[in-house]
């Protein structure tokens, strides 16, 4: 018998197979990121045979807090995940009561932005620079943007910093500069993002924005380590030179409480803490408040395709978010059109839960 507020009976947990269309190379902090990583996934039974699955970043928490109780005590429509004790599985919570309710995540979460999200490319790494012994040169980054033009992807975000770790300063931040130049030239109607994933300090950085300053850049992201006085010196330069030019930051180690004083300030212009690590209720809760800062969203979707369906969800549902990152890819089991945007969007329909439905029991490989 079908209930308007089941009983969680099983958690089970499972991995999927991704892959990248290419090996993704290295960013400014970290080396080759590979082929695609696992999907590590937790599927929710109810006692009335509905399912609801989801995305797993951090380890399981407590199963025995979430079986046995009615969905009620566990997720509330208008807020999120009610016990912190379930906050791991929020994302298979989320997509269990669209289930439940027959409602698409993005209406739970209040519809108040569209369901045609716009997404751009993440996945422009410093693949120019691979293999080490024969480098590929910017030739490659342009082959990529190409390469990906027909899975859909209109706008690109260029990883920076290769002078941070891989190559000479002087010679690594030249390259940024001529890598930028390029895709400009070979995108000229492109959003064209850039993140230094920290790669920076802000005088190398406003050097390397000089050398830019006629490319028209949509938005700087994490260009050095958080410090409210640099961001304030950034935003005034932009202002002078770039004034459209937004501040992303919030992806590495986000202390929110630090971050939203310097957003309400003007000195960040978009938010970026993780769409799963960070969390959706922990995301629905804070919105208002970036809202009422004057501040944008743009949840951090890299390196799961899934990841990018969960956080235009969230744009679709909370609004206030202007692009999703793209992770370029496939999961085993997972149609392709769920993922891929088209023309640079993402378009939603009025799937209960997040719309993909659960691979079937082949491709759900065990959990380590």
């Amino acid at each position: 018998m079908v209930t308007a507020d089941p009983t969680l009976r099983s958690v089970e947990f499972h991995r999927l197979e991704t892959r990248y269309p290419r090996t993704i190379g290295r960013n400014a902090r970290l080396g080759e990121h590979g082929d695609g990583p696992w999907a590590d996934v937790v599927v929710l039974r109810t006692d009335d045979g509905r399912t609801g699955w989801g995305l797993l970043e951090d380890p399981p928490g407590d199963v025995d807090a979430l079986i046995g109780r009615r969905l009620s005590d566990l997720i509330d429509p208008a807020s999120g995940v009610r016990d912190p004790r379930g906050h791991w599985a929020d994302v298979a919570l989320h997509d269990l009561l669209g289930v439940v309710l027959d409602q698409p995540v993005h209406a739970l979460l209040g519809g108040r932005g569209t369901v045609d999200v716009p997404v751009y490319d993440g996945a422009l790494y410093f693949d120019d620079l691979d293999p080490q012994d024969s480098p590929r040169g910017i030739a490659r980054i342009l082959e990529e943007c190409r390469a990906d033009a027909p899975l859909g992807y209109r706008d690109v975000k260029l990883k920076i910093g290769r002078g941070n770790r891989w190559m000479p300063r002087a010679e690594g931040d030249a390259r940024d500069v001529a890598v930028t130049r390029a895709v400009r030239e070979a995108m000229p109607g492109a959003r064209l993002l850039v993140d230094a994933n920290d790669g920076y300090d802000l005088p190398g950085f406003l050097r390397y924005l000089d050398a830019v300053a006629d490319v028209g850049l949509h938005w700087v992201e994490e260009p050095f380590l958080d410090d409210a006085d640099d961001l304030a010196q950034l935003r005034a330069w932009l202002d002078a030179h770039s004034p459209a030019t937004l501040i992303a930051e919030g992806e590495t180690t986000p202390e929110v409480p630090a971050l939203l004083p310097i957003a309400a300030a003007g000195s960040i212009d978009v938010l970026l803490m993780d769409v799963i690590s960070f969390g959706l209720t922990p995301w629905r809760r804070l919105m208002p408040e970036i809202e009422a800062a004057g501040t944008l969203a743009s949840p951090h979707a890299w390196g799961q395709p899934l990841k990018t369906r969960c956080a235009a969800h969230l744009a679709a549902g909370c609004g206030n978010v202007e692009l999703v990152e793209g992770v370029p890819g496939t999961v085993r089991g997972v149609e392709d059109a769920l993922l891929r945007p088209v023309d640079g969007v993402l378009h939603l329909d009025d799937a209960p839960g997040f719309g993909v439905p659960l691979p079937d029991a082949e491709h759900l490989l065990p959990h380590d």
